[in-house]
């Protein structure tokens, strides 16, 4: 089965060519292409079969490494994965792990200032309410707004801007929830930018980020639907939780997200049953501190 045939037969994964081929056209054409590529976005999060806080947090995982990369930082995804969720109770994440922890708070609870506020700690509700409210501004030119707002007010807060831009995007699209899109297709060069260089920038970044979107969107409908199809072969206590927490989560820890569902050992063995069964994967290719994903 392809990623293709995970979604409903009027919906593909793949944005078409005309959409694809707006990179040297000018902010009218790049709008209303970043516009289809919302469309076909707004469709997939109607998809029963895709688990969107999987989805949000794989985008999120992305968009940490991409922010990182524009603070001079040059961790990978793996090493934030390891950071973010090997991270032991009351300790404190490292620069490309807190990176991380803030795109993952913000991707996961609806996109309220408060909600905004465990993601970026830092800032008072009072500054994320003014800069997430709601404007008459199209989407595209509100999230264009908010960074540059942002980025005058904190010339190295990459992270900060991004992650308002995609909360200004998702509000002003009547989205429940962050979804990264701008965080990763906009550069440092594009987050300086002034004018309509800035709108422009932002319509492209849509167009780029909604291909890897819609394609992981596939791919994890096709993944959650083998996990649900081999239920049956599944008898560990704990079992239909312990699926539940693969579909909302990035990866999982078994001796630390499993064991309130079971024993340390069982969930290790319950872990490997599912790679072996091929609904889940072991991400880190270790032999210990290992993790587990859709």
């Amino acid at each position: 089965m392809t990623s293709a045939d995970s979604l409903s037969p009027h919906l593909s994964p793949r944005l078409p060519d005309w959409v694809q081929d707006t990179r040297h056209a000018g902010l009218e054409a790049s709008c209303f292409g970043a516009g289809a590529a919302l469309s076909m976005l707004d469709l997939a999060q109607q998809e029963t079969g895709l688990p969107q806080p999987l989805w949000r947090a794989r985008l999120a995982l992305e968009a940490a490494e991409h922010a990182a990369r524009l603070t001079g930082r040059a961790e990978s995804r793996a090493q934030m994965r390891d950071e973010v969720h090997l991270l032991r109770p009351g300790e404190t994440p490292g620069p490309a792990g807190a990176i991380a922890l803030a795109w993952l708070r913000a991707v996961e609870r609806p996109v309220l200032a408060a909600n905004l506020h465990r993601a970026l700690p830092t800032l008072s509700t009072t500054q994320l309410e003014t800069w997430a409210a709601p404007s008459k501004q199209n989407p595209i030119m509100q999230a264009a707004q908010i960074a540059q707002a942002v980025m005058a007010d904190f010339p190295r807060g990459e992270t900060t801007a991004l992650i308002l831009a995609d909360a200004a995007l998702a509000r002003s699209l009547g989205w429940r929830h962050v979804v990264p899109l701008l965080g990763l297709g906009l550069s440092r060069r594009d987050l300086r930018q002034r004018a309509d260089d800035l709108p422009l920038a932002c319509a492209q970044a849509i167009i780029h980020s909604s291909r890897t979107a819609l394609a992981m969107a596939g791919d994890l409908t096709r993944r959650a639907g083998m996990l649900q199809a081999i239920r049956r072969k599944l008898r560990a206590r704990g079992a239909d939780q312990a699926m539940a927490l693969f579909l909302t989560r990035d990866a999982l820890a078994p001796s630390r997200a499993l064991v309130p569902l079971m024993s340390d050992r069982a969930a290790r063995r319950f872990c490997d049953r599912l790679v072996e069964l091929g609904a889940v994967q072991e991400l880190t290719g270790r032999d210990t501190f290992r993790l587990y994903g859709l």
